[in-house]
């Protein structure tokens, strides 16, 4: 496996091997890799010639810096991962070389970032979509990778790729999750014992207004409102940051609950703040997440 930490090389890199004719698959991460990871890997290597992970905690999408301090970095055990996972190019530059002095551009795509994480940390999705932009100029590929636990960063993601006319396919994955439910998260490693055992309260959270929603309830105010008691009752160490019904894809909240929706929800405990969501077409009665578009 080649790592290539300055961003010329790679997309020099990249630009000759889609002279060659490789189909280049990429998936962007910030490191502490787990098995969510290695899947949206794995779908990449079934369609592409040749894979490229990107490791890169991206300071500008965090706007607390105590939380950026202590994200989970792993690299030595991240490099032994990807290359028993067969990937050929890991891409891993310093903050330096992304941002260097002067750096002063940004992107940001309006209105989908004014909810739920948007809302609860400024900045974020700017911070997302400008190093996600920087990310596919360098490393040109085909198509990209992204899971739905961040549900609302894949359709801001999709957005800007569809409204810049970016030549990058957006391909999801459905979450990825623990035998108890709970949402694959670098940040799951965090977690006290206690805080890990009422974490699970967040899928089950979801599979609770799911099951509103499925019988029938059409108002969101009632599903959120039982949701939220049963989040607070469960899991009693953790802060309810939101939960949210949102419209799919300009990810508003409604008034009223039809067509394809975004249950998601967030809750800080002392150690982590931890984010989930279903992707749901109540009139089908299924969770969306393996064939959404």
């Amino acid at each position: 496996m080649q790592i290539i930490a300055e961003p010329k090389k790679m997309q020099l890199l990249s630009e000759q091997l889609r002279r060659e004719g490789k189909l280049l698959g990429f998936v962007p991460t910030m490191g502490a890799l787990h098995e969510g990871h290695l899947r949206l890997i794995r779908k990449a290597r079934r369609e592409a010639d040749v894979v490229i992970v990107s490791i890169f905690v991206n300071p500008i999408q965090f706007n607390d810096p105590e939380d950026l301090a202590k994200y989970p970095r792993t690299f030595n055990e991240d490099v032994y991962k990807l290359e028993m996972e067969g990937v050929q190019i890991l891409f891993a530059p310093t903050a330096e070389q992304m941002y260097p002095p002067g750096f002063s551009t940004f992107v940001e795509v309006q209105n989908l970032d004014r909810y739920m994480e948007g809302a609860h940390r400024p900045g974020h999705f700017r911070g997302v979509t400008t190093v996600v932009l920087k990310l596919f100029n360098i490393t040109k590929p085909h198509f990209a990778v992204f899971g739905l636990k961040d549900a609302q960063q894949y359709y801001i993601v999709k957005r800007m790729v569809e409204d810049l006319n970016l030549d990058v396919e957006m391909v999801p994955h459905e979450t990825v999750r623990e035998p108890d439910g709970l949402a694959m998260s670098s940040r799951n490693r965090l977690l006290s014992p206690e805080s890990r055992r009422q974490a699970t309260a967040l899928y089950r959270a979801l599979k609770l207004g799911k099951e509103m929603i499925f019988s029938g309830e059409r108002d969101p105010w009632k599903v959120k409102d039982e949701m939220r008691r049963f989040l607070k009752r469960e899991a009693p160490l953790g802060e309810i940051d939101y939960v949210e019904i949102a419209s799919i894809p300009d990810l508003q909240p409604v008034s009223e609950i039809e067509g394809k929706i975004l249950l998601a929800l967030a809750v800080k405990f002392p150690e982590a703040r931890l984010i989930d969501n279903f992707i749901l077409l109540p009139e089908d009665r299924l969770v969306w997440n393996e064939r959404i578009d």
